[in-house]
């Protein structure tokens, strides 16, 4: 039996997993959807010293208390930070890391430190910059409006009821958490990964075809034989806009299906 854990991005928690828990149950999986530290049904717990490495650490126990000997990791958006760190410390609890419409974690990088270094868009990297400067009392930033969540990611398929949803319990984001570099060991290098693409944000199996082919070395990572990609039809939010969908991947994703890319 293939056990999941799931794990939010910003602002988010483990509820956002809701419908692809429940899916992921029903065919027989287990599912361990992940709230991290001031998140969630979680936020009371957030203080000033909140980071990066308290997330990491959530996953790491929530890991250790699984009974499966191993998990497929998956993190949407920015959760693919803490998810990372938690796999460099349990390599051998993790069969496959998933990323769903998330960024790729490298050593050395915070979120915001990967906005900065790749974002092409000035707007888009001054966006981060003054959410972080007008972040209430220093350490978290304000959950997002509907207008916020309209703007910065697309919805492209979600329903009425689940962004309002989305908007109602979307937390304060600990600022540490972003800004604090991710520090990898080295043993999760090998681990088996999964890329799945919402193409409606612009994304595709084309762009990571475009960036190998580049000659960066950063990037050469993303042609070695135990990576693979999928694409999915829809936007930012496919556990709110295609559960059903997202479902199929993660468990073709497990199986190691998926499409590769060469250098």
């Amino acid at each position: 039996m293939t056990a999941y854990v799931l794990v939010a991005g910003g602002h988010m928690g483990g509820w956002l997993w809701r419908d692809v828990v429940d899916r992921l149950r029903e065919r027989g999986a287990e599912a361990y959807p992940a709230t991290l530290t001031g998140l969630g049904d979680r936020r009371h717990l957030a203080g000033p010293e909140t980071d990066l490495e308290t997330h990491i650490e959530d996953l790491v126990q929530l890991i250790d208390h699984v009974d499966a000997p191993e998990v497929v990791l998956v993190a949407h958006c920015h959760g693919s930070f803490p998810a990372l760190g938690a796999a460099d410390r349990r390599p051998e609890r993790v069969s496959r890391i998933v990323y769903v419409s998330a960024p790729l974690p490298m050593d050395g990088f915070s979120v915001h430190g990967l906005v900065n270094a790749f974002e092409p868009d000035p707007a888009v990297r001054d966006g981060w910059r003054q959410r972080a400067e007008q972040a209430e009392d220093g350490w978290r930033i304000l959950p997002p409006s509907l207008d916020d969540v309209q703007a910065r990611n697309s919805v492209a398929g979600v329903p009425a009821d689940a962004l309002a949803r989305l908007v109602r319990l979307a937390a304060p984001q600990p600022l540490g958490a972003l800004t604090q570099p991710l520090r990898l060991s080295g043993a999760a290098a090998g681990l088996p990964t999964s890329g799945v693409f919402c193409t409606g944000t612009g994304m595709n199996i084309a762009m990571v075809e475009s960036l190998v082919r580049s000659g960066d070395p950063r990037f050469q990572v993303l042609a070695e034989p135990q990576v693979a990609f999928f694409e999915l039809g829809t936007g930012h939010w496919p556990m709110l806009s295609d559960p059903d969908g997202l479902t199929g991947v993660l468990l073709r994703a497990a199986a190691g299906e998926g499409q590769r890319v060469t250098a």
